[in-house]
């Protein structure tokens, strides 16, 4: 809760990681840096996509 996100963060069946973040551009960058600097020994891969902002995110959440 370091940044004003949106959205949420779930583990899928096939083992990877899903996260949705919305926000200010800089809170997202600044986000992601922290997420691979502190998981960098688990990450094998990132893809990122950009999507338009969906309004039905209001807080961010673990979700499963």
């Amino acid at each position: 809760m370091r940044y004003e996100l949106t959205g949420f963060v779930r583990n899928l069946p096939d083992n990877s990681v899903e996260l949705l973040i919305q926000g200010h551009p800089e809170d997202i960058a600044n986000c992601l840096t922290d997420i691979k600097e502190s998981f960098a020994n688990y990450i094998r891969e990132t893809k990122a996509v950009q999507l338009p902002p969906d309004p039905r995110y209001t807080d961010f959440r673990i979700t499963f």
